[in-house]
């Protein structure tokens, strides 16, 4: 008896020591929730006030984004941790998009949650953004779950045909800065047909439907610049105002750009 309860006490002491606490989760080591993963970077200085977290483009992974040390070492200056979500296979499974499989808005939703737990970071500190069908994936999260985020910063995607309806969102869509190109041919930004079955949305009406939920002040639109680039900046949404940034490049996602993106949304370096 004695012997058992002495080893009780020991196993309260290890728990309570935090001995046997979960691991710790990022840089080479996977955060990982029910159905899937994500991995993470935390400043050096421990200057830490929010998070951005960034949807992968097609065949990419959450590894290889990590690699991508432009976009990240701009978000790390920025006090944010970055943080990159791993889709299914390279890709992503949104309302209309050429892949199926995983309930994207229950995984990304956990993700949300383990953030949270584990690192604090509540909504008004949350960042999410995207490259390509990435960014696609970061606006169905804005018009499902826009009450998760702070703001949303994206790059060279949207919506996918059919496009869904303003009232298919969530009324609190966040603030929102977006970059497209106009050389764009793998995303243009009239969007363009994936096979015979799927299409790329217009990313001028994909943008009206989330201003038109968010109720912006559309006829009082004023021109701003970020990064060089001439914009259009839309007031009076409910929760903030709404981007749009359309430069003469390609398919891309430049640092300098989201360094000006992160500064507008309320994260100045």
């Amino acid at each position: 008896m004695a012997s058992r309860i002495f080893a009780a006490l020991i196993f309260f002491a290890a728990v309570t020591s935090g001995v046997f606490a979960a691991p710790v989760c990022g840089g080479e080591v996977v955060c990982s929730v029910r159905t899937g993963d994500y991995r993470i970077e935390l400043p050096k200085d421990g200057d830490l006030r929010g998070v951005y977290v960034f949807f992968h483009g097609f065949k990419s992974s959450a590894e290889l984004q990590m690699r991508q040390r432009p976009l990240v070492d701009v978000t790390l200056a920025h006090h944010l941790a970055y943080v990159a979500v791993d889709g299914i296979d390279g890709s992503w499974s949104f309302p209309n998009s050429a892949r199926s499989g995983r309930d994207e808005k229950a995984f990304i939703a956990d993700v949300f949650q383990d953030l949270n737990s584990r690192y604090g970071f509540s909504s008004d500190k949350t960042v999410i953004g995207g490259f390509s069908i990435g960014a696609s994936m970061a606006w169905y999260t804005a018009c499902q779950q826009g009450d998760k985020a702070k703001a949303m910063v994206t790059f060279s995607g949207v919506f996918w045909d059919p496009l869904p309806k303003p009232a298919d969102c969530v009324t609190a869509i966040p603030p929102i800065v977006h970059f497209h190109g106009t050389a764009d041919r793998t995303f243009p930004l009239a969007g363009r047909a994936i096979g015979t079955q799927f299409h790329q949305g217009n990313a001028f009406e994909s943008i009206a439907i989330m201003r038109t939920r968010a109720k912006c002040d559309v006829t009082n639109a004023r021109k701003v610049t970020l990064d060089g680039i001439q914009c259009q900046d839309v007031p009076s949404c409910i929760r903030g105002e709404s981007v749009m940034c359309i430069h003469n490049g390609g398919h891309e996602a430049r640092a300098d750009m989201l360094d000006a993106g992160l500064t507008a949304v309320g994260f100045p370096r």
